[in-house]
């Protein structure tokens, strides 16, 4: 498999071929994941929630982000390395998103990095795209938004709603956007700007036409014993299967099963 670049994604969308992502935050997991062949892992900011444990991902920090992402960074040979562009580390003006998006890729090996936000992000994207940094949008449920939205709710239900979000696509991709995650809007909405854009889209509960899918990697293998939207499919129950093994250990401890001649000098 060769490295990962923003041409070759795009080479696959216009050859039709799906665009896989998934999460990591750590070395042994971006081993395995880039071992399996996904093309894009991303150091996303939802380490909040299933790392550190928190409600949301608000207080996830520039430097924990660099510092996943750096962990992450050294166990990937060919997937594309992204980072999450945290709270607070974009909003406030362009020029401060391009310092914190530039100490991103020196310091922790990133190859682009993500933010959330539609039209009102255009400027941010230009200024840091101008400067050589790939980004990649992320509209829809924007989570750094959600006390805003009241919760995780599903966007673009509505007309004005499905305008705003196309035009949101459209100005990303000019802004020089190299992709765009669609998150929890519906399918049909999807797949229109799917349709219409030139970049690739990677969906996250918005149906299957977008170019691509992402999941957080912790909801695929079971190992988030949180609450798991409804849009994500359970691929293993890596949770389970750790349990079993540590209270089979901590009961051969006690009954004096383990350590024994074989596993003894």
């Amino acid at each position: 498999m060769s490295k990962v670049t923003r041409r070759l994604l795009r080479s696959m969308k216009r050859k039709g071929e799906k665009i896989t992502m998934l999460t990591a935050y750590d070395y042994a997991f971006a081993r395995i994941v880039d071992k399996a062949g996904v093309d894009v892992i991303l150091v996303g900011d939802s380490l909040g929630n299933v790392v550190q444990g928190g409600a949301n991902t608000l207080s996830v920090t520039l430097d924990e982000i660099i510092y996943h992402t750096r962990i992450v960074a050294r166990g990937v040979e060919n997937a594309m390395v992204v980072a999450d562009m945290p709270f607070m580390s974009f909003q406030v003006s362009p020029e401060d998103a391009l310092r914190n998006a530039g100490r991103i890729m020196k310091e922790s090996g990133a190859e682009a990095v993500k933010l959330e936000g539609g039209a009102v992000m255009a400027e941010t994207v230009t200024r840091i795209t101008s400067v050589g940094i790939p980004v990649m949008g992320h509209i829809g449920l924007t989570p750094q938004s959600v006390h805003q939205f009241g919760g995780y709710r599903i966007q673009g239900k509505k007309e004005k709603a499905q305008e705003r979000l196309i035009n949101d696509a459209k100005i990303l991709q000019k802004a020089g956007a190299f992709s765009i995650v669609l998150e929890c809007t519906p399918a049909s909405l999807a797949k229109t700007i799917s349709e219409e854009l030139r970049i690739p889209t990677i969906g996250i509960g918005a149906g299957p036409d977008c170019d691509g899918q992402v999941l957080v990697l912790h909801d695929l293998i079971g190992l988030n014993e949180g609450h798991v939207p409804s849009f994500v499919k359970k691929y293993a129950e890596i949770g389970t299967v750790a349990r079993e093994a540590i209270e089979t250990f901590a009961r051969d401890v006690r009954d004096g099963a383990y350590p024994d001649e074989g596993h003894s000098f």
